[in-house]
């Protein structure tokens, strides 16, 4: 049986989410334990020239939900950027999974041919729908995943390998 273009994205997807969101849960329980303002974590980056946690989980869950919504052909879901506090990042996370959940295998399903076309700016790149999703969707989704996990461990919060990658 072949690996299908849902199987690949949907439940990946949906699986780290719900990982990064144990992470958070530890960030904050961590912040709480030790009276440490969870501003700090929030706002807290590994290099000056790096974006902050609470970017890192607006641009994997905008890489996510994109990539479902283009997949399928349908209007991608637009959200503000506006998190400031775990609270707040959980709370894109839950609406980022439902929205995921609500795109069927049908809608995903024979999607390795779509023309998916993304605009940075002035440049463009366009891409069929099996490389969107395996060359730049996955690598970008893991390494915003990645970055935030880095840094709340480099922050202290007691997190290892079995906390980004999830019970088997």
């Amino acid at each position: 049986m072949s690996l299908t273009m849902y199987q690949a994205s949907i439940p990946v997807f949906v699986r780290m989410l719900g990982n990064l969101s144990a992470i958070l849960d530890k960030a904050a329980a961590h912040a709480e334990a030790k009276k440490i303002d969870p501003a700090i974590f929030v706002n807290a980056r590994l290099a000056p020239d790096m974006y902050p946690l609470s970017r890192q989980v607006q641009i994997a869950t905008d890489i996510v939900k994109g990539c479902a919504a283009r997949l399928a052909g349908i209007e991608v879901p637009c959200y503000e950027d506006n998190e400031t506090t775990f609270a707040e990042l959980q709370a894109r996370i839950a609406k980022t999974k439902d929205f995921l959940q609500s795109v069927s295998a049908a809608q995903i399903d024979g999607s390795e041919d779509r023309k998916i076309t993304l605009k940075f700016g002035s440049r463009e790149l366009n891409l069929l729908g099996q490389a969107y999703l395996l060359d730049f969707v996955l690598p970008n989704f893991h390494f915003h995943l990645t970055t935030a996990y880095a840094i709340l461990r480099h922050n202290g919060v007691e997190i290892g390998k079995k906390d980004y990658t999830g019970d088997y």
